[in-house]
């Protein structure tokens, strides 16, 4: 100070300007912009996943309390434990095993019943008529007639002895597993001549694979197996090009598998 007079102390406000119109609106605009990508990316993620896994989001959202620790171990790949499998995966898993369990029975069965009858020499011949394969519904026998009609005689429903005696040695061998039993008859397209009696090609399908029945059971097969006995006539034919072929009468025996 110089004279006494004091110097007045002088105060600056600097006042920054906004960087211009709007200058904030671009920070909203990306932030909208990253989430959609992120959204976009998690929807590509959860298509390239497994179905289990897809369920397993769709079930958090629509019950994310609920569902929460199922999607989270199935989206980190450490699985479920049992108590949160479905109850209806656990039984589908059991049918599974069940059924895997019934076609080791049915093979081991398939060898078995195939060997017995080539090593029957009064079936020498007829045991090449038979066919046995694993199908959908189960064990599938099937009898199938040739030129001579080794199993009925032309136009009737009686077994022939071989034939009765080749289809007595199945039931025997089916007989050991308690699984129900369809059997069903098949002819060729040649019609029945019935002469006004209504006789035609489904009775005679039908009374043929009820002869097979009968044989079955006489082997040691129980009637509370049997499930069904049907006739088709020629309306399943094996070979649809040649009606008329005798590739078409067969019997069948489906040895069906269990369900719960």
């Amino acid at each position: 100070m110089e004279g006494g007079n004091e110097s007045p102390i002088i105060i600056k406000k600097i006042k920054k300007g906004h960087g211009g119109h709007h200058g904030g609106a671009w920070k909203v605009a990306y932030a909208d912009f990253v989430t959609s990508m992120m959204a976009l990316f998690i929807v590509l993620w959860v298509l390239s996943q497994s179905q289990e896994v897809k369920e397993a989001v769709a079930g958090y959202f629509k019950d994310p309390v609920g569902f929460s620790t199922k999607s989270k171990s199935l989206i980190e790949g450490r699985g479920m434990g049992p108590s949160q499998v479905p109850d209806n995966k656990i039984v589908l898993n059991e049918e599974e095993k069940l059924k895997e369990l019934e076609k080791k029975q049915f093979e081991k069965m398939q060898e078995e019943l195939m060997t017995s009858l080539s090593n029957d020499t009064d079936l020498k011949g007829l045991a090449e008529q038979v066919k046995i394969e694993i199908v959908n519904d189960g064990l599938k026998i099937e009898l199938n007639d040739d030129a001579n009609d080794v199993f009925f005689e032309l136009g009737t429903s009686s077994l022939k002895p071989k034939a009765e005696k080749l289809i007595s040695k199945i039931g025997q061998e089916i007989s050991k597993l308690p699984n129900k039993i369809v059997v069903e008859g098949h002819t060729d397209a040649r019609q029945f001549s019935n002469k006004g009696t209504g006789f035609t090609n489904f009775e005679l399908s039908s009374e043929r694979a009820l002869s097979a029945k009968r044989a079955l059971v006489a082997g040691g097969l129980s009637e509370k197996q049997i499930d069904e006995v049907r006739g088709y006539a020629d309306t399943r034919l094996r070979e649809p090009n040649d009606p008329f072929s005798f590739k078409n009468r067969r019997i069948s025996i489906t040895v069906k598998f269990n369900k719960k």
